[in-house]
């Protein structure tokens, strides 16, 4: 059976159709991402750099299935297909911190035409700490600062730092099945987290990490030779103890770091807004009216956190920025038509 012309879309394709349009049509540029969860991150990302004579279109890699993941968008067929005119835009997962360890990692690192998060996922933007009291304002309408949300995820993100290393460690050498990314995802996952007392949480996952930590020692003892030329390539790619929260398993992170933080809290401050709500009532009637407009209000944590949008000021997002910005100077300018009665030979 005979494929479809547009099952075999290419950049050249792209481009060709890009110059069959008259001179004042935007140059289109076609970007790939892995699910339809990236469409909204991605629309958003490029949504900056469009202008009069350019404009970007987000779409999986098919149109005809629902192949996802990056292994369907940076397949060789369509790896091979980019160009000025098609872009791929992908989360990073560990694949930027293996620098060229396996076929993947170097597409994302050497090919001009493959974007990447450079944090590990979508969701470690949306968790970007100095967003973290926003989320609670939004999903609670209480500006009140009980946790210094920001230094404890500092402070988190230098515990679990050695073990982080340990853990890509284990898939740049290739022996991660006894260590994988959702056994790290579990260890330092947070538990019945006190918002009073946030220190004892982080004092708990202190000792899970140190006795991870030993057993890798005990387990793995030619990490002696490779552990520390590891972290330091690490921390040379931009990588740093307070950040490393950034480039663990989104998932992990959205759902067993900052959810079970933030719902203890949030849980408590609308309980003191209700409380304020009950205390300043003038009658029974106010109070209903008052403490039900204030419900519709509120937001569920998850949804608010998805909406954030703090990661924009961090510098690694100012990586992704620049790369892109890069390749949109690198884009074919307009033709510029001469004004009607000029004299082209003045």
């Amino acid at each position: 059976m005979a494929r479809r012309l547009t099952d075999n879309i290419s950049s050249r394709y792209i481009e060709a159709a890009n110059r069959l349009r008259p001179n004042k049509a935007r140059w289109r540029v076609v970007a790939y991402v892995e699910s339809y969860d990236d469409v909204f991150f991605w629309r958003s990302v490029l949504d900056e750099f469009e202008s009069d004579t350019l404009t970007f279109e987000v779409m999986l890699p098919s149109r005809t299935n629902l192949g996802k993941g990056k292994k369907n968008v940076l397949s060789n067929r369509l790896g091979n297909q980019l160009g000025q005119s098609l872009i791929a835009c992908v989360d990073a997962d560990y694949d930027y911190l293996m620098q060229g360890a396996t076929p993947i990692s170097r597409e994302i690192i050497e090919n001009p035409f493959v974007f990447h998060t450079y944090v590990y996922a979508i969701e470690n933007f949306q968790c970007y700490a100095r967003g973290l009291h926003e989320v609670c304002v939004m999903a609670t309408l209480n500006d009140r600062e009980v946790i210094d949300l920001e230094a404890f995820m500092e402070e988190y993100s230098r515990i679990i730092w050695p073990l982080f290393v340990w853990n890509v460690w284990v898939y740049r050498y290739d022996c991660y099945s006894r260590f994988t990314l959702l056994d790290f995802g579990g260890l330092v996952s947070l538990r019945d987290v006190n918002p009073f007392h946030p220190e004892r949480t982080l004092e708990t996952l202190r000792h899970t990490v140190n006795r991870k930590i030993n057993w890798m020692q005990q387990h793995y003892p030619e990490g002696k030779k490779t552990y520390k030329p590891l972290r330091e390539q690490l921390l040379q790619l931009g990588l740093t103890p307070e950040t490393a929260y950034l480039y663990m398993q989104g998932h992990s992170l959205f759902d067993g770091v900052v959810l079970p933080l933030l719902t203890p809290l949030c849980v408590h401050l609308r309980k003191e807004r209700e409380a304020e709500i009950r205390r300043n009532a003038v009658h029974t009637q106010q109070r209903q009216n008052e403490l039900s407009c204030y419900q519709r209000r509120l937001g569920a944590i998850d949804q608010m956190l998805r909406k954030s949008t703090k990661f924009r000021e961090s510098d690694i997002y100012q990586r992704l920025r620049q790369d892109l910005q890069a390749f949109v100077e690198t884009l074919p300018k307009p033709q510029v038509e001469a004004p009607k009665g000029s004299d082209n030979n003045a």
